[in-house]
């Protein structure tokens, strides 16, 4: 059957949108009559067109392994989509109809569209990862290549809720990452504008006032004054300064060198370099362990997983091993520091290193893996709420020593001024 879109009436006059699956036009006409729906409009949904519409604007808003917000299907949608469709399919749908139901029930109308024309391909003979696979922006590559084992061991059901817990873990993750940022950042921003309007137009008028006395200032009011007309010459500078920086680090990191020593700089940062490389660990653990345990072989899953590492002294550090353990070695073993590539030798800590050998030794490594990445998600987690609670003081504390001396720059002229008057 084909899909069709389709503008109509209903027997009260309300205008509807929604899409209808048919053998032609003439017959989805008469399907939409039969349900008191009167249509205006009907097209037939091309594939290839709403894939490339997909894609350009995921092109456009988002990086290549994430759901853009602009395509209209978050990464929540998919997840739920996928664990009703795991739980259809549990209580004996076949995959035709449970796909069909959740045309009807998703709100997102991106959504359903991918659904029918994945609804489609299935009733054309093609596989359900096949069907996936016409839309690599919704789905990733994780994704298909998981749904595929599913169908090829009979296991699609429990693939589909694996799936669904890592996109919402993910998911979850993001969003506390998000919630733990926002108030840090507002306070910096709000902070920095209140300043640089106090220093370029409050100030300068306050200042005046002893400037005209012709009397010696103190270092601190002669420092203000200073910075007050540099920001009131200058300012406009200064605010495109971190522009200009964002777009040539931007630039820098689009070649293969910038990307390698941004990434390996990151990695070395007290604190944060730790946070990002159990972030990453805890990734490629849970996705590796999740693809092995669904029955993709070794070599595919270190090729699948490395991609969702985020950082690419790590994913050197994955692809080292892999070549590695195509050699016949073991995963725990190639993934330790090594001579010959210095930038990647710190790349695993050694606790994650020793888990994985531990599960490789006890026939394992799937629910090692799981472990591993349980205990550096929470790692994660409790190293940004600390790092979280102390920039907020940090920026208050920075907040207050600039408006103290902004007052103090203010008040020793006075105090100065009320000696001499004695």
């Amino acid at each position: 059957m084909t899909v069709f879109e389709y503008s109509a009436l209903t027997d009260r006059g309300k205008k509807k949108t929604g899409i209808i699956d048919a053998d032609s036009i003439v017959a989805a006409g008469s399907k939409l009559r039969q349900q008191n729906i009167f249509p205006i409009t009907i097209n037939e949904i091309k594939s290839e067109l709403l894939n490339s519409r997909i894609n350009s604007i995921s092109d456009l808003f988002s990086s290549s392994n994430k759901i853009s917000l602009f395509s209209g299907i978050s990464k929540s949608e998919t997840a739920i989509i996928t664990r009703q469709l795991a739980t259809l399919l549990s209580a004996g749908f076949p995959l035709v109809n449970a796909v069909s139901t959740l045309v009807t029930q998703t709100e997102s109308k991106p959504f359903q569209r991918v659904l029918s024309k994945i609804k489609e391909s299935i009733e054309e003979g093609k596989s359900f990862s096949e069907g996936l696979a016409q839309y690599p922006s919704v789905f990733s590559s994780i994704y298909i290549n998981m749904v595929h084992s599913g169908e090829s061991s009979g296991t699609l059901e429990l693939v589909l809720e694996r799936l669904a817990d890592i996109t919402e873990k993910q998911e979850d993750t993001r969003k506390k990452i998000q919630a733990s940022l926002a108030y840090p950042i507002f306070m910096s921003i709000t902070g920095a504008v209140v300043l640089i309007f106090l220093i370029t137009y409050i100030v300068p008028g306050i200042i005046k006032i002893f400037t005209e006395m012709n009397q010696q200032l103190p270092a601190p009011t002669r420092l203000l004054i200073s910075l007050s007309s540099f920001f009131q010459s200058f300012g406009w500078i200064v605010a495109l300064i971190p522009l200009a920086l964002f777009i040539v680090i931007y630039g820098f990191r689009k070649t293969s060198t910038g990307l390698q020593m941004t990434d390996l700089f990151l990695l070395r940062i007290p604190k944060i370099g730790k946070m990002i490389k159990k972030s990453a660990v805890a990734r490629f653990s849970r996705i590796l362990g999740s693809l092995l345990a669904n029955g993709v072989p070794m070599l595919t899953a270190l090729d699948i997983s490395r991609n969702t590492a985020g950082n690419s002294v790590i994913k050197n550090r994955i692809s080292i091993a892999a070549e590695a353990v195509k050699q016949g070695g073991e995963l725990g073993n190639a993934l330790e520091s090594s001579k010959e590539f210095p930038s990647s030798s710190n790349a695993f800590p050694p606790l994650a290193i020793q888990m994985i050998k531990v599960g490789e030794k006890s026939g394992k490594l799937e629910q090692m893996l799981e472990k591993t990445a349980q205990l550096f998600e929470k790692e994660t987690e409790a190293a940004l709420i600390a790092m979280t609670a102390l920039l907020e003081p940090t920026i208050i504390l920075i907040m207050g020593f600039v408006v103290g001396f902004i007052v103090l720059s203010i008040c020793l002229p006075i105090f100065e001024m009320n000696q001499l008057a004695r």
